[in-house]
């Protein structure tokens, strides 16, 4: 999957997609803000659709391809595995960064649907067998869940944020708003938000991809097997979009970005990304730690965003997930993968 350079060539592309990622994380997440408050959608479902979608670009195009060729095993660890990845190091670390504030609707109902997923797909995989009417069922409940969950977090949401004007932060007046010189400068903005988000999102996979690649390269030069490439350097290599739009977001006190990307990558990893690589090529003689550890740690972390995140003395206010929470996934992370080298190796 990744072809072989000059070891002098892989450095390069390792510190040039570090930059590039660092670059275009806080472009992508700049303009995603911007089209929220302009459109007045939710910051949870820009979360969830733009960013959650499109930071999952790379795990899309690995198990895609790995459903191809008929490598079952990378195509649900990758998937099963950034989920792990996703909430216990991504949540783990942006909320050392700053704590997060979670709204009920997304402990009550994101935490449950997750594990539920989680659950479906132990009981879709059971009998070693992924069949393609197995994952044409996961690509169905993928279209209806996702876009009635969408639908009701902006229903309860309500309007984004209050609408900029020319001037950051202030009400346009009525007479404002008929003046065709506003309307003007308002659809540059949008066009330059638009700009910024598709650009960065574009930069961000493919820095990501750069990155991924050089340290392949990296780690077979200095003598690292390719199954130990696969289970670290490409399971979190393909999650890093994740990783640097939450980092940005939760620097910037985007919180429902944060938990948006989250929330939307899981749903499309284990519904949209499964189901199309099954659909593709049916999944047989998976490593049955698929069942034992990776779907049981996607279902507990799925709980746990329930758990942690619950304001259990006021259920119907804001939770948050604190530095002590975000530690504590950052250590399950740690532990999990140190398992994971052991049972592997």
């Amino acid at each position: 999957m990744y072809t072989d350079v000059p070891f002098w060539l892989s450095i390069v592309m390792i510190v040039a997609g570090l930059a590039a990622l660092a670059w275009s994380s806080d472009t992508f997440v700049d303009g995603a803000s911007s089209v929220a408050k302009a459109l007045g959608i939710s910051p949870f479902v820009i979360g969830m659709v733009i960013i959650g979608f499109g930071t999952s670009a790379p795990e899309l195009c690995v198990s895609v391809m790995s459903g191809m060729s008929n490598h079952s095993n990378l195509s649900l660890g990758n998937a099963y595995g950034s989920c792990v990845f996703n909430i216990a190091a991504i949540l783990g670390i942006a909320s050392m960064i700053r704590p997060l504030v979670v709204k009920p609707a997304t402990a009550f109902i994101a935490g449950p649907a997750l594990a539920a997923i989680s659950a479906g797909s132990m009981i879709v995989l059971r009998d070693g067998v992924g069949s393609r009417g197995e994952a044409l069922t996961l690509l169905a409940i993928f279209a209806v869940l996702f876009p009635l969950y969408c639908w009701f977090d902006q229903k309860t949401s309500g309007s984004a944020a209050e609408c900029e004007g020319p001037v950051k932060g202030r009400m346009p007046t009525a007479r404002m708003l008929a003046d065709p010189r506003y309307r003007r400068i308002g659809r540059m903005r949008l066009a330059v938000a638009y700009a910024k988000l598709f650009i960065g999102l574009g930069i961000l996979i493919g820095s990501s991809h750069i990155l991924v690649w050089g340290s392949v390269v990296f780690a077979r030069a200095i003598g690292v097997s390719d199954l130990m490439i696969g289970l670290t350097i490409i399971a979190a290599g393909t999650s890093l979009p994740e990783l640097a739009a939450a980092i940005a977001s939760a620097r910037r006190g985007n919180h429902e970005f944060v938990l948006g990307n989250i929330v939307g990558s899981n749903f499309f990893n284990m519904l949209a990304v499964v189901g199309l690589a099954m659909s593709i090529s049916p999944a047989n003689g998976f490593s049955r730690y698929i069942m034992s550890r990776d779907l049981p740690m996607t279902l507990v972390l799925s709980m746990a965003i329930t758990v942690f995140g619950v304001n259990w003395r006021r259920p119907r206010e804001n939770g948050s997930f604190n530095r002590v929470e975000g530690l504590l996934w950052i250590v399950v992370f740690l532990a999990y993968t140190g398992l994971v080298i052991l049972q592997e190796t």
